[in-house]
C-alpha cells in the first residue's frame, strides 16, 4: 500500500498540499486528476523523491519498484528492441549473470528464476508494446537515433511499460501518441497488474483504464471509486451536499447569535447565553468545495455562410517531393456544415492533408476548388511555439487590429480569456492551455467559415476542453479535427475520414468499430508472433538428419503443427480471461497465476514453433 499521511508541499512560496492524506491499495489503478498548476507532477516528484516536502509522510513498500516516463528521450545506436529490453534490470543482470556463472546449482536457480519472470518470452512482449505504440517490426530493428524526439519519447513509454513497475507513475503519456496510440494504451492499462496513477486530461482513458480517481482540489487529496464520469457525478453530488451543510450551518449560527444578543444582558437567561457562546466556538465551518469556473472559448461566426461545397478536391496528388508524394489520387468534398475527424496513424499523411486543405502546401497534379471569400483557420500545436515570447497577450492582438483603438483591442484581448491586466502579461509567463487559449484566438479572428484542429487539447485540462468542445458545436461553419482525444472527437464529429495507404477514404463505422480495428491490427499476440517469426533462427541440421528416413520426420513436423495449434488456443484462453478488467482487483493471486502460465505457454509456443522450423528443414533436406 501507499500512504500518502498529513503531506504539506511548497513550491516557492506557494502552498500546493496542505496537511492532506490519501491510502492507495495494490493493484489500484489511480487516475490523478485537478486542474492545470495544481500539483500533480509535483506530488510525482515528491513520491520519488524528486521533491522535498514541508510536512507529513510517504509510505512506500520497501520491495516495491518504482517506475516513471523518463524525462528525457532515449537517444543512441541502439535499436528500439534492444532500447525496451535493457529497461528490465533485472532481467538483464541474470541473464549476464548466467553467462559467466560456473556453479551449477547456481546456473539452476537463474534459469529457474528466468524462466519464471518470462524473460525468454521478454523480445516478443517488448515486440508487442512497440508495435502496440505504432512502431512497425521494420522500425523496431532501426537505431533509436534515427527518430524524432517525439517518437522517443514514444519508445520510452514502451520501456517503462515493459519493466511493469510495482508503482507505475505516467504523466500525460498520451501527449505524444495519435489516436491509434491511445486506444491501444487505454486498453494496454486497463490490464495493467500492478499499481498505477496516472496524470491525465483523457476523459476517455480515465473513464477505460482506472479504477479510482484521485482529485487534487484546493490543496487536498479525495480518493473516489470508479472512472472519471463515476467521479463527476459523484464530485456533483457532494457539492449540493456540502452546498446544503453550508447553508444550514450558518442558519444555526445566526439562530445561536441572535439568542447570545438577546440575552447575554440578562441575568435570569446568562447562563444559557453563555452555553451557547461556546456552541458557537466550538462549531467548527464546513469545508466547501470551491470550484473554480473556466471561462467560456468562443470561436466569431463567419459573417455569411458559403454555398456548398466550400471546398472540393479532384484527383489530386501532393507532397513534399515531386517522385515521393505522400498522398495520391484524392477526390474529396467538403460542405459549410461539415465536421470531419480524421483517423489514421501519424506518417499516414493528416497533417499533410490539412496542409493541402488550408493552402499552405501546394498540389502535384489535379485541382483544388475553393470557395470565393473562403476563410480558414488553422491551428496547429506547433503555432505556440510561434508566439514571441517578450511580447504581451495585448501586443499579439495588436498585431492583427493595428489601426483600432486601445479599448477595442483590450476588449478583443478580454474575449480571448485575458481581460484587464492579464492582457499585459507576457507569452513566456503564459501556461500551455494559456497559450493554447490565445493561438486559437488568434487563428479564428475574422470569423473563418473553415475551422481546422490539429491536436488542439494537449496543453488543456479536462475543464478546459469541455469548454473547448462546446464553442466547436456552438460555432456554424466547417470543422476539421485531428486529435488523440476521442471524446472530443466523439462529441464533435460526425464524418470520420481514414488517412492511410497512400489515399483518404470514408470510414464506414463509428468510433467504437474504429478502436475495435486498430486493437485488433495491434494485438498483443500478433505482435508477439510476428517477433518470434522475424527472430526466430531453425536450429543446425546435423549430418544425421540430413540423411534421415523422411517418414518420422513428417511425423515430427505433424506433432510439432498440433502442439502448435494447442498452445496457440490455449494462449487465447488466457488472453481472455486477463482481459477482464477486474480480475486483478478480484483476485490478485489468480490474475498472478494466469499472467505466469500464459508466460510459460508463450515460451513452449515459441520452442513448438522452432522444433517445426527444424523438423520442416530437416524433412526439405531429406526429399530433396
Amino acid at each position: 500500500m501507499l500512504i500518502i499521511d498529513d503531506l504539506s508541499v511548497r513550491i516557492a512560496g506557494r502552498l500546493l498540499l496542505d496537511r492532506t492524506s490519501a491510502r492507495i491499495t495494490e493493484g489500484a489503478r489511480i487516475g490523478l486528476v485537478g486542474r492545470n498548476g495544481s500539483g500533480k507532477s509535483t506530488l510525482f516528484n515528491v513520491i520519488t523523491g524528486d521533491a522535498p516536502h514541508e510536512q507529513g509522510d510517504i509510505e512506500i513498500p520497501s520491495r516495491w519498484r518504482v517506475g516513471r516516463l523518463a524525462q528525457e528521450a532515449p537517444n543512441g545506436p541502439e535499436s528500439l528492441v534492444e532500447v525496451v529490453l535493457k529497461a528490465d534490470v533485472e532481467r538483464n543482470r541474470l541473464l549476464e549473470q548466467a553467462e559467466i556463472e560456473q556453479d551449477p546449482h547456481q546456473i539452476a536457480e537463474i534459469q529457474i528464476r528466468l524462466a519464471d519472470m518470462g524473460a525468454y518470452a521478454a523480445p516478443a512482449r517488448a515486440a508487442a508494446i512497440l508495435s502496440g505504440l505504432g512502431f512497425s517490426g521494420e522500425d523496431q530493428q532501426r537505431p533509436c537515433s534515427e527518430f524524432s524526439g517525439g517518437w522517443r519519447m514514444r519508445v520510452a513509454l514502451a520501456a517503462v511499460l515493459f519493466s511493469e513497475p510495482d508503482l507505475l507513475l505516467l504523466d500525460e503519456p498520451t501527449n505524444y501518441l495519435d489516436l491509434e496510440g491511445t486506444l491501444w494504451l487505454q486498453d494496454h492499462l486497463a490490464k495493467y497488474p500492478r499499481t498505477m496513477i496516472i496524470i491525465s486530461h483523457d476523459r476517455d482513458l480515465l473513464d477505460t483504464s482506472v479504477n479510482f480517481i484521485l482529485s487534487l482540489e484546493n490543496q487536498k487529496l479525495t480518493l473516489y471509486r470508479g472512472g472519471y464520469s463515476d467521479f463527476e457525478r459523484l464530485r456533483n453530488e457532494r457539492l449540493m451536499l456540502d452546498q446544503k451543510m453550508v447553508k444550514k450551518q450558518e442558519a444555526q449560527r445566526k439562530h445561536l447569535q441572535s439568542f447570545i444578543d438577546r440575552f447575554k444582558a440578562k441575568a435570569t437567561k446568562a447562563r444559557q447565553a453563555q452555553s451557547r457562546v461556546k456552541m458557537l466556538e466550538k462549531m467548527g465551518p464546513v469545508s466547501a468545495i470551491v470550484t473554480s469556473e473556466v471561462l467560456p472559448i468562443k470561436i466569431p461566426e463567419p459573417d455569411k455562410l458559403l454555398s456548398p461545397p466550400i471546398i472540393v478536391l479532384d484527383d489530386v496528388t501532393v507532397g513534399y517531393e515531386r517522385d515521393r508524394p505522400v498522398l495520391r489520387k484524392l477526390s474529396l468534398r467538403i460542405d459549410d456544415d461539415d465536421r470531419i475527424a480524421l483517423l489514421g496513424s501519424n506518417g499516414n499523411g493528416k497533417s499533410t492533408l490539412v496542409k493541402l486543405i488550408a493552402g499552405r502546401l501546394a498540389a502535384f497534379q489535379g485541382t483544388v476548388t475553393r470557395a470565393s471569400k473562403l476563410k480558414i483557420a488553422y491551428f496547429a500545436q506547433h503555432q505556440l511555439e510561434e508566439l514571441d515570447p517578450f511580447d504581451s497577450v495585448y501586443d499579439h492582438v495588436r498585431e492583427l487590429m493595428p489601426d483600432a483603438p486601445e479599448s477595442k483591442v483590450r476588449a478583443v484581448a478580454g474575449s480571448l480569456g485575458f481581460s484587464g491586466q492579464a492582457a499585459d502579461t507576457k507569452v513566456d509567463k503564459l501556461s500551455g492551455g494559456e497559450k493554447a487559449r490565445l493561438t486559437l484566438g488568434l487563428a479564428t479572428w475574422g470569423g473563418p467559415h473553415l475551422l481546422i484542429l490539429d491536436e488542439p487539447t494537449n496543453h488543456l485540462d479536462i475543464d478546459s476542453r469541455a469548454a473547448l468542445i462546446e464553442a466547436i458545436n456552438d460555432y456554424s461553419g466547417a470543422t476539421i479535427l485531428v486529435s488523440h482525444d476521442r471524446h472530443l472527437l466523439d462529441a464533435c464529429a460526425d464524418r470520420l475520414w481514414l488517412v492511410a495507404n497512400g489515399t483518404v477514404s470514408s470510414f464506414e463505422g463509428d468510433l467504437d468499430d474504429y478502436r475495435r480495428a486498430v486493437l485488433s491490427d495491434r494485438s498483443e499476440e500478433g505482435a508477439e508472433r510476428a517477433a518470434r517469426k522475424r527472430t526466430a533462427k531453425p536450429p543446425r541440421v546435423s549430418v544425421e538428419s540430413k540423411r534421415a528416413d523422411p517418414k518420422p520426420l513428417r511425423q515430427q513436423v505433424a506433432r510439432a503443427e498440433a502442439e502448435i495449434a494447442r498452445l496457440t488456443k490455449e494462449l487465447e484462453k488466457l488472453d481472455t480471461a486477463l482481459a477482464d478488467a477486474g480480475l486483478f482487483v478480484r483476485d490478485p493471486g489468480k490474475g498472478a497465476a494466469l499472467a505466469k502460465t500464459r508466460s510459460d505457454v508463450a515460451i513452449a509456443l515459441a520452442k513448438a514453433e522452432e522444433e517445426w522450423l527444424a523438423a520442416g528443414a530437416a524433412l526439405e533436406t531429406a526429399t530433396a
